[in-house]
């Protein structure tokens, strides 16, 4: 089997890598630099330095790669939180969903390919009625937020949803991450609900690139905001897992 990776130098494409490799599967890495695609090659994958947002360039990459599975693990965020530069890299982000998203689904199509994993987040469910928030499910209304910058997120993430649940002969599966934490993250311990740690975000997509109908599927730790039962079931999701060192 061989797998397209886009995002393979971001914190859980380089994870993925690693998995990938470990279980027999070739992976060919999408990054924006030679430097980072020279890390790449000691990772073991095939690296293509290639600009998401062209859409020839994309479509190029893919064919010549000649994919079983796509997955889509690209994100631009490089500043956190109340940083200088979060709220300009929350706009970049969404257009890299929306934009390079519908690059990668139109490739994708053209070249063939079956099947695509994506990248989404679990933490923009529509508050639950009551007092009690409740365990939101993937089958939930997303927010309609009036706050500007997650209304640019949430926007961003239906895009993404869209295209890849939607493009015809495509089956999509959509795995919408709680708050990342660990190595190489913003925070090395967990965070605020719902969370995962990186590496078993890493081990989700790695699943989900073999089994899993399509769909969405929550993947995050049991704290009492989302359910990740249906990750569990379809491809046995473990948020404990942790990588060897």
């Amino acid at each position: 089997m061989k797998v397209f990776l886009a995002g393979a130098t971001g914190v859980i494409g380089r994870r993925m890598v690693r998995l990938l490799r470990d279980g027999g599967i070739t992976v060919v890495g999408t990054t924006r630099t030679p430097a980072k695609g020279r890390a790449l090659s000691t990772l073991g994958a095939t690296p293509v330095v290639v600009d998401m947002f062209d859409a020839e360039a994309v479509a190029r990459a893919i064919d010549a790669a000649e994919p079983d599975v796509v997955v889509h693990q690209l994100t631009d965020l490089p500043s956190a939180p109340g940083t200088p530069g979060y709220a300009e890299a929350l706009a970049r982000n969404a257009r890299l969903r929306t934009d390079g998203t519908r690059n990668l689904m139109a490739a994708a199509a053209a070249a063939g390919v079956r099947r695509v994993v994506a990248q989404s987040i679990a933490f923009i469910y529509a508050p639950a009625p009551g007092k009690l928030p409740g365990l939101r499910v993937e089958s939930d209304p997303l927010d309609d937020s009036s706050d500007p910058s997650r209304a640019i997120t949430i926007d961003g993430v239906r895009a993404l949803e869209r295209a890849v649940l939607e493009t015809s002969g495509i089956d999509g599966l959509v795995l919408r991450y709680g708050f990342l934490y660990g190595p190489g993250t913003w925070s090395d311990m967990s965070p605020k609900p719902p969370a995962i740690h990186v590496d078993a975000a890493a081990q989700a997509a790695v699943q989900a690139v073999r089994r899993g109908a399509p769909g969405l599927y929550n993947i995050a730790e049991d704290d009492g905001v989302v359910s990740s039962e249906k990750a569990k079931r379809a491809f046995g999701f473990d948020a404990a897992f942790r990588l060897m060192p």
